[in-house]
Formats: structure tokens, sequence, C-alpha cells
């Protein structure tokens, strides 16, 4: 469906996805959940973990969740494969990887619910298709989804793709439901190319304004250096804290090596200990660096823009041109080279965002809402352009006849 980086396309059609028979008692129950609500037009709640539960509109219904089918069925170091099931927490996959120095290269973001530890799980990871700080050069969840197994809105049991990057095994319905947040199915089995962990790594940190650390990073992805992710922030949320660029290398050790030299002749900055960057990193994947401290925030709403990297800054100044009001704009943090705006600013202001994303080539979202306040997902949204929302409600249709997995969830009829 919609996509968290771009609109979602069906490949060429190949031989028909395997029907299977459901041998584990699990996903015979769920299927005989699915085709009991289908016959009783009840709406189901397909869920994991909800530690993304925020970014949804959720309608009472049912409950299905995904967590009673768990595990990883297989591993293969060597093809850098591996086949996981949609209720594998995503802590347990991530430690697999780990012990044969793999990983996976778009750092999903888990969100963990406060005091309940880490509850995200495979198949909402790859439903929410959301993607961290090294999406901008590595690729986006999907371009790592091989293939998956799952229950559509009739109760079968489908399988699409494989085990390979190249495979003839129907639609590319695997990368689809990336970021379908189970409006299309329920996820039972996916299988993910992952990548060995890069020999070298570094990280620089540059004092810009906002505009210049996108002039800056627009020169330095010109050139070829083992660029892998990039942060622009003011460091902490008192009048007066610096703002820095925070630029992470990986590859190899003496492209690391050289690229940190060139940059640091570019731009005044230093070079920063990796193992103590390392917990910033994973404080921006999961949003508990200050900036996203929402008590600091009241009244605002975090909003998503993704935009083509070179977008000006977006400040008071274009925020009045855009008839915000001034001072209404909140704080912004960088990402993906510039290709990610997170914006603190009104609920109000989605019409105006909206229109601006537009204009610099993507969209806005409403991430998350102020506190106690409930936002239709029609509101949360941008709507999709006319004939991709007929693609997408046909898609729908096929996949859900009934309607009844997670509907509405992204409003626009889907």
């Amino acid at each position: 469906m919609m996509d968290s980086t771009s609109s979602s396309t069906v490949g060429t059609p190949s031989p028909s996805p395997a029907l299977q028979v459901l041998q584990h008692p699990v996903l015979r129950g769920w299927a005989e959940q699915i085709r009991s609500a289908a016959e009783r037009g009840q709406p189901l709640q397909v869920r994991g973990g909800g530690s993304k539960h925020f970014l949804v509109d959720t309608a009472p219904g049912e409950l299905l969740d995904t967590r009673a089918y768990s595990g990883i069925v297989s591993h293969e170091p060597t093809e850098l494969v591996v086949t996981a099931r949609a209720g594998t927490p995503l802590t347990e996959l991530e430690q697999v990887l780990a012990a044969s120095g793999q990983y996976l290269p778009f750092e999903p973001p888990h969100f963990a619910a406060p005091g309940m530890g880490s509850v995200s799980t495979v198949g909402g990871m790859v439903a929410a298709g959301l993607s961290g700080p090294a999406r901008a050069n590595v690729g986006a969840v999907r371009d790592f989804v091989l293939g998956a197994e799952l229950l559509n809105g009739r109760g079968e049991h489908l399988v699409f793709g494989g085990q390979v990057m190249k495979n003839v095994a129907g639609y590319d319905v695997s990368r689809l439901l990336a970021g379908s947040m189970g409006t299309l199915c329920v996820l039972t089995e996916v299988s993910l190319k992952v990548l060995p962990v890069a020999p070298a790594e570094a990280t620089l940190r540059f004092t810009l304004g906002q505009a210049e650390a996108l002039q800056q990073m627009a020169r330095w992805r010109a050139l070829p250096l083992p660029l892998n992710a990039s942060c622009w922030v003011q460091d902490s949320t008192a009048p007066g804290a610096p703002k820095h660029l925070y630029v992470r290398l990986r590859g190899a050790v003496a492209a690391v090596q050289s690229a940190s030299q060139r940059m640091l002749q570019d731009a005044p900055g230093e070079l920063l200990d990796t193992a103590a960057t390392a917990a910033d990193w994973t404080a921006c994947r999961e949003q508990t660096l200050p900036f996203f401290d929402a008590s600091q925030r009241p009244g605002l709403a975090l909003w998503r823009l993704s935009v083509a990297p070179n977008t000006p800054a977006l400040d008071d100044v274009a925020g009045h041109a855009m008839g915000i009001p001034g001072g209404a704009l909140g704080a912004t943090l960088v990402e993906w080279h510039g290709g990610l705006r997170w914006l603190w600013a009104p609920v109000g202001a989605g019409d105006a965002l909206r229109a601006w994303a537009r204009r610099a080539g993507g969209h806005a979202t409403l991430f998350r809402c102020p506190e106690g306040v409930a936002v239709p997902a029609a509101q949360r949204y941008t709507p999709p352009e006319p004939t991709v929302l007929a693609i997408q409600q046909r898609l729908k249709q096929q996949f859900d006849p009934a309607g009844i997995l997670n509907p509405g969830r992204w409003g626009f009829g889907l």
C-alpha cells in the first residue's frame, strides 16, 4: 500500500503463487479466524508487538496477534539470507545475525514501549516499512525482502518470492508488503537479504547551521565517499545549544580513513570515538534523542517530511511564506543527507506542510500526535494521486475482498 518511501508496484506476472497446505496449528487457527471474520464482516486487528501502533488510527476489531508464530526458520551466513517467522522478536533476529558478523543494513527502528523492553517483531518491521539513518545509502526495508509467506483475506496461505535476489516465483508481492501496515494480509514468514558488518566505521561532527549542512552534504554526495548516515540536529533543547552535522562512514579501512581526512579538510570538524557514538546513532534511530522529547514540545505534533535532499531548509521564514504563524514551527532534525526532515509543528499546519513537501518532490506525514489529541488516518497521510489510489484500492480488493484486515488504517477507502 503506502510504503514509507514511495508507492508500491507489482511486477510482471509469472507462475501463480504457491497455495500451501497449512501444517502448523497456529496458522490453521489464524486461517479459520480470518475465514470466520470474513463471513461475519468482522474487522480484524492484525498486530505484532504493537510498538508502532501510534502510527495508526486503530478501529475496533478482533485481535490477531502474530507473536504466537515465532522463530528463525533458516539462516545461511554464506548466502547472506535469513528466513524468520513474522512473530519473531526483532532483537532475536539481530542477535542471530550479529553472531555471524552480519546485520540488517536498513536499521529498522524498534520503538520499544516504555517499561516493556523491545517488543518489535519481524512482521511488524516489514509491515511498518520504516528504515533508520542508513536508508539513503543502503536502501529501504523493501529492498531487502526476498520472499514472503502470507494469509490473505480469504484465509489462503500463499508463497511469493524466494531466498535469492533473482527469482521468478510469481508477482513481486513480497516487496509490496513493506509499508502495507497489515492491510493486505497476515504476514507469516519473510526471507531477508542481510550484509556483513563493515570492516571500518567512523563518525565525524561538524558545527554547521542547517542551510550550510545541506549544502555541504550535497557536495559530499557527489563524491565517491563511503557515506552511510547523517544527522543534523541541535544537540539539546536548551536555547543557544550548538547545531551539529554528524556523518557516519562505513566501508573498507582505507576508504574510511581517506574519506575522514578529506571531509575534515572540507569543513571544520572532528573525528569522534566510534564506540561512544554507537549509542547516539541508536538514539537517532529509536527517536530517543532530546529532539524527540514530546514533553519539551507541548501542543506540537512530530511531522515526517520526505523530500528531495537538496530542498532548502524549512524555517520560520519559509513557514511564514506558507501561512504558518511566526514562531509556530518548532525544531528540525535532518536525516538521509537531507532527504528526511523531522519537524515539530501544529497539527493544523498539515495542509501547508504537505504543499511544501509536494513542491519539494515528496510528502508529509503526521508521525506522532500531541498528547491527548486523536487525528483521523486520512488527515495524517498525504492523499495518493488518483491513479495510485485506484491501484491501491484494487490491490486491497484482491487481497482482502471482505475488507476485514486492519480496515481504514490509511483512510482514503483503504
